[in-house]
């Protein structure tokens, strides 16, 4: 079934794309650099709620989705409701998934964390009852269940950090799939132009009112103790996160510095 097909078979589930602002704000102002252009995208409506409990659904289809860089299966379930889900790793067409607190723990099935056994790879898990799954769901990304404590569960997601989750909060069992994403190869500078990214350069050969690493002769250093972003804050290091946040109490382990 080609991509064609699917569009025009399941036009519940897909729109039309208006809010791309490519790096702008509301007002007009470019935000974010590096951003504009690229291919127009029709977005497909994932179910992050799984929301058919105990109804079985059947793997119709994995297909690609321009808004992410993870797969995407669409499912058929017994009420003649269809839906597309993150496709998780290893998950074939034809296989059986389901919902709710009584399903098994096998690839794909989504329940409370109080009935999933500690030491079980997880991905797209609430945060909050019922808002739909938020953390995990990029590409090849996976969570892990490492405690169980009263009202909490002890998470231990892919940036190391452990972190408290509320037990009735549901998951998804396995990895999210196309963990192999990082290694794609852009074989042209219009690649990178089709998915929506404009070109980079560096602050080292811009002038200095541009940049603070700018000017100098020849082929010099950045002249500074630390590299600089182009308005003049730490680049590396520094922690940005914003403090008093609600969900301080709720981190056990913050995220371990990567190596340089």
């Amino acid at each position: 079934m080609n991509i064609a097909n699917n569009i025009i078979k399941n036009k519940k589930l897909i729109s039309g794309k208006h809010h791309r602002r490519k790096g702008r704000c509301k007002q007009g102002f470019m935000t974010v650099r590096h951003r504009g252009g690229g291919h127009k995208r029709l977005y497909r409506q994932i179910d992050f709620k799984r929301k058919e409990n105990s109804i079985p659904g059947k793997i119709l289809s994995i297909e690609y989705d321009p808004n992410r860089n993870a797969f995407i299966s669409l499912v058929h379930y017994q009420n003649g409701k269809k839906t597309y889900i993150l496709s998780p790793r290893g998950i074939s067409i034809g296989d059986t998934i389901l919902s709710g607190p009584k399903a098994p723990i096998i690839l794909g099935n989504a329940l409370p964390l109080t009935n999933i056994p500690v030491g079980t790879t997880i991905h797209n898990i609430e945060k909050i009852l019922r808002r739909g799954g938020q953390l995990v769901r990029a590409a090849g990304t996976v969570a892990k269940l490492v405690a169980k404590e009263g009202r909490f569960a002890v998470l231990r997601l892919p940036s190391s950090e452990l972190r408290l989750i509320p037990s009735n909060c549901s998951a998804t069992i396995g990895q999210v799939s196309n963990f192999q994403s990082n290694n794609k190869l852009f074989n042209k500078a219009g690649s990178k132009r089709w998915i929506g990214r404009r070109p980079e350069v560096r602050g080292i050969v811009m002038n200095a009112v541009d940049h603070p690493h700018g000017g100098g002769e020849g082929k010099s250093s950045i002249g500074r103790k630390n590299p600089k972003t182009p308005w003049g804050h730490c680049a590396l290091g520094k922690k940005n996160r914003r403090i008093f946040r609600y969900s301080d109490t709720l981190i056990l382990r913050r995220q371990r510095k990567k190596k340089k």
